[in-house]
């Protein structure tokens, strides 16, 4: 089993559109078509931000990665984000989870970050794992989100 990474772009928004329909209606996330084209259109404008890999198999699109990016003191310098990562169902438990965090991991390392972080649902065992056996570690905090409006 061949599995590819390809750096989406524009050309790939229809697809990235159905793999995140997919991935929001399983982690109940709020799906908004015009919210999500607005971000594609920054990221694919603006490769500072982020980078979002579709992951093939076979040549088939099974999931995809977002990889978005910053700056830490606490952490030494440049950071990461793993913002989304979604496997379809029927790719999961073939070691792609794995495959994918190595890939993304040796990247940042290609990049100079210092540090790369993600978000996982405490419900979620099988992803806790994968993280946790790539080197992962949960922190003694809360992650908070306050939203800005615009």
């Amino acid at each position: 089993m061949e599995v590819t990474f390809k750096t989406a772009s524009n050309d790939d928004r229809y697809l990235l559109l159905s793999l995140t329909k997919e991935f929001y209606q399983i982690e109940h996330l709020t799906y908004n078509v015009e919210v999500l084209n607005k971000c594609f259109d920054e990221i694919f404008t603006n490769d500072n931000l982020a980078t979002i890999w579709i992951i093939y198999i076979e040549r088939e699109p099974a999931g995809y990665v977002v990889l978005t990016f910053g700056y830490s003191l606490e952490f030494h310098g440049r950071d990461a984000l793993i913002d989304e990562f979604y496997i379809r169902e029927s790719y999961r438990s073939q070691g792609i989870g794995k495959q994918t965090l190595e890939f993304v991991l040796t990247t940042c390392q290609t990049l100079g970050i210092k540090a790369v972080h993600l978000e996982v649902s405490h419900e979620n065992n099988r992803a806790k794992t994968i993280y946790q056996k790539a080197g992962f570690v949960a922190h003694d905090r809360y992650f908070m989100t306050k939203w800005i409006n615009s």
